[in-house]
């Protein structure tokens, strides 16, 4: 077996029914691992400025995402705000697939939201003022499902006895801040922390937890002003496919990356 072989290892992947989500879990299961696909179809907004390719990928189920690409998979659809979903998604993996050696927060409650007073943003999208209901979307995914979910990692890897564990979470930045998607930003920010904490806590268990932050990435919501945007950007290096950010997120749970730990990636 190679370093990069995941044969016998067990995933859950968030947000997996689309995008970079689904494309971290065909790779994990193009290595061999078997992996629990977690989703949640969102309702149709055709007014939100949203494209339609990705409206319509973002509303679909996960049960097609592995495909022939190797290792089993099974489906659940999950709405993260109920606080009981990350230990159900740990009771189905270990039901169908096993004990789960390796968990990817990727999932999002995305919302554009602003302290300003304006409706769309300077690409032409919908804004919407920051709101107890716009905060508590996002932060109730991005950050407290995620943090659920490593303490379910962690508790089940310790009564198991286990000694290898990989976490990584998607994030988009937000430190320093995260205009016009502000609750977003924020959350990322506390993911980032939590996975931190995870990192050095967990060390012990023979898990690494790190942040993968993706450059810009066609996941079908790219439209002509966000070309135009990146072409005028100073900091923006790369339009980067799914699959591209899925082979880093795969290397950082293999074998291989048995080092690296405690570390915020910036792709560009």
């Amino acid at each position: 077996m190679s370093d990069s072989d995941l044969t016998g290892r067990v995933a859950i992947v968030t947000g997996a029914n689309h995008g970079i989500g689904a494309a971290i879990a065909r790779k994990l299961a193009a290595r061999g691992a078997a992996v629990l696909v977690s989703f949640l179809r969102l309702p149709d907004e055709s007014s939100d400025g949203t494209p339609d390719a990705y409206r319509a990928v973002r509303a679909a189920s996960a049960e097609d995402v592995i495909g022939g690409r190797g290792g089993r998979a099974v489906a659940v659809e999950a709405d993260l705000r109920d606080v009981g979903s990350p230990a159900r998604l740990f009771d189905t993996a270990e039901e169908e697939l096993g004990p789960v050696d390796i968990l990817v927060n990727n999932a999002t409650g995305w919302v554009a939201d602003t302290f300003k007073n304006a409706a769309t943003d300077r690409l032409q999208r919908s804004l919407t003022p920051i709101s107890a209901a716009s905060f508590d979307q996002v932060f109730e995914v991005d950050a407290r499902a995620a943090a659920l979910l490593i303490a379910e990692f962690a508790e089940r890897h310790r009564r198991r006895a286990a000694i290898w564990g990989r976490i990584v979470g998607l994030s988009s930045g937000g430190s320093m801040g995260f205009p016009e998607e502000v609750s977003y930003g924020a959350a990322k920010a506390a993911l980032e922390n939590l996975t931190m904490s995870a990192a050095f806590e967990l060390a012990d268990l023979g898990i690494t937890a790190n942040i993968v932050r993706p450059p810009v990435t066609d996941t079908g919501w790219i439209t002509p002003e966000v070309e135009r945007a990146f072409r005028e950007s100073d900091e923006l290096f790369h339009i980067a496919q799914p699959d591209e950010v899925a082979e880093v997120v795969s290397f950082l749970c293999s074998d291989e990356a048995a080092l690296i730990t405690a570390n915020v990636l910036q792709l560009r």
